[in-house]
């Protein structure tokens, strides 16, 4: 693949004018390993979608984590939980993703679980209107089947990754690779972005 630079302000703007551009609603996923801060460019795009007049709503995979009962049943440090059992895909797909089906309903269930107290947000759905951008990030997101139109992945490279994981969550450093192995998010992502250094990013485009 080959890398061509790219301010934080410029793919901001490129990315919002790649979503902006398409009809219908629109349903985006930002995923990363949390060093690569994927929330945070998730964050900046609903400004610029809303200047160019489309309606935005935020949602988060974290706030779709399956129940602690569940998600830790083979213990607190196990990669391969990580990998499989977190996220609750489909929640995820019948609350969030479905509904913005082509005839869908437009009823988005914007979080379900909080996941730091085990317990339901208890929150009340949230209708994106026609043209609406919803836009969800997370990690681990791609390869599960989800419907989105528009996918990027915010990539580091091994070195920076574990440079960027805490301590107390280094464990999960293999299911990163295992990630990058079988999910392959470079090749299915959309968008890929590199950013072992905040301030010089990267777009990364495949070979003819």
């Amino acid at each position: 693949m080959r890398a061509r630079a790219i301010s934080r302000d410029g793919l901001v703007e490129e990315l919002a004018e790649l979503v902006a551009g398409r009809p219908g609603w629109v349903r985006m996923a930002v995923d990363g390993a949390p060093p690569a801060r994927p929330g945070a460019l998730a964050d900046e795009l609903v400004a610029p979608l809303r200047m160019r007049g489309r309606p935005v709503l935020r949602v988060s995979a974290d706030d779709f984590l399956r129940p602690a009962s569940l998600r830790l049943e083979h213990g607190r440090t196990d990669p391969d939980a990580f990998y499989e059992d977190w996220l609750d895909v489909k929640a995820l797909r019948r609350e969030v993703l479905e509904p913005l089906d082509e005839g869908g309903s437009g009823r988005v269930l914007p979080r379900l679980w909080d996941s730091r107290v085990d317990r339901a947000y208890r929150a009340s759905y949230e209708e994106l209107p026609p043209g609406g951008v919803l836009i969800v990030d997370g990690t681990l997101l791609l390869g599960r089947g989800l419907a989105f139109e528009v996918s990027v992945h915010v990539w580091l490279s091994a070195g920076a990754l574990e440079r960027g994981t805490a301590e107390d969550e280094r464990w999960r450093l293999p299911a990163y690779e295992r990630y990058e192995r079988e999910a392959r998010p470079q090749q299915a992502a959309d968008v890929v972005v590199r950013a072992d250094h905040a301030r010089r990013l990267a777009v990364m485009t495949r070979d003819a």
